[in-house]
């Protein structure tokens, strides 16, 4: 698996990351065996970043990790999680919490260490509380060992610059932002974020199966008009013989100043299929193709977490 540089962390991340919200029986029901294959066929296809979050199954996705992870030697893979999110509508960014759920994260992973953490969805509370009161909290975690590099995830473009503006960082993560559909994660804060050296990740190539073959979730909120030309690009892409979800990760894979993309699935076949894709070269004119498809609707999106943060 191809590697690049994270900002100005030192690490080395694969361009393709394992997404462990699945784990936590996100999106469908998981077997445990599924759960134990899916994240050791990942490490097996190079994947040795895994992404994971205490709100994934309310902390199911960390715990079955931990044991997925049990006789996996420490410098084999590398550990993102993330803090201040626990339920759908339950956010928790206080200094007394990082601390806690930091050492839970620990404790149900079975690590000394994390290599990441990330500011959980941070559009959904008062973004000031981040710079004065979660980051400095998580400064300090830092010097004790217990967290090497820390940064902020979320969906509105606007949260990176916020953040960043006022503070340091060392990383941040954008999801279902850069697609074949959607690039405003590029357009609007990539520059922005290379200029100051912060580590940049991406996550969701699929759009939450919007750029799949599958039926699309009854969830999704994406707008209509946007589903609509994702059937058709979809359509489009059968008739040239080509899944577009292969497109939609290469697509996102190619991208040199995005480090890694993060994508995620308990079916061990869908992993070893995208590691395929990632080694192939991307049709240049069947994405050409598709890009006209959605031109109509590049860039629509929906509105995440409060107004003012959007």
């Amino acid at each position: 698996m191809k590697t690049r540089s994270l900002g100005k962390t030192g690490l080395r991340l694969p361009i393709l990351s394992f997404g462990a919200s699945s784990l936590g029986q996100e999106f469908r029901s998981v077997r445990l065996d599924e759960a134990l294959a899916s994240v050791r066929t990942g490490l097996e296809c190079g994947l040795n970043l895994i992404d994971t979050s205490p709100f994934y199954g309310r902390g199911m996705s960390e715990v079955l990790l931990g044991i997925a992870l049990k006789d996996v030697p420490r410098d084999q893979y590398y550990i993102c999680t993330k803090l201040g999110r626990y339920d759908l509508q339950h956010f928790d960014f206080s200094a007394k919490r990082v601390a806690e759920s930091v050492d839970v994260s620990l404790h149900r992973l079975g690590v000394g260490h994390l290599d990441i953490l990330l500011c959980h969805d941070i559009e959904f509370v008062p973004m000031q509380q981040i710079v004065d009161e979660t980051l400095p909290a998580l400064r300090k975690l830092q010097t004790s060992g217990k967290v090497r590099f820390v940064g902020i995830s979320g969906y509105p473009q606007k949260i990176f610059r916020f953040i960043a503006d006022q503070t340091e960082i060392d990383c941040v993560l954008s999801y279902n932002q850069y697609t074949l559909q959607n690039t405003r994660f590029s357009d609007e804060s990539v520059p922005y974020l290379k200029s100051k050296g912060i580590g940049i990740m991406n996550a969701g190539p699929f759009s939450a199966r919007l750029l799949t073959n599958a039926p699309l979730p009854k969830w999704l909120k994406e707008p209509e008009e946007v589903k609509a030309a994702a059937r058709k690009a979809a359509e489009f892409c059968l008739s040239k013989g080509v899944d577009i979800a292969k497109l939609a990760l290469q697509f996102s894979l190619a991208n040199e100043d995005i480090t890694t993309t993060v994508s995620g699935s308990a079916n061990p076949t869908n992993i070893r299929n995208w590691a395929k894709w990632a080694a192939e070269p991307l049709d240049e004119q069947l994405l050409r193709d598709v890009q006209s498809i959605f031109e109509p609707v590049k860039n629509l999106g929906h509105t995440e977490g409060l107004l003012e943060n959007n």
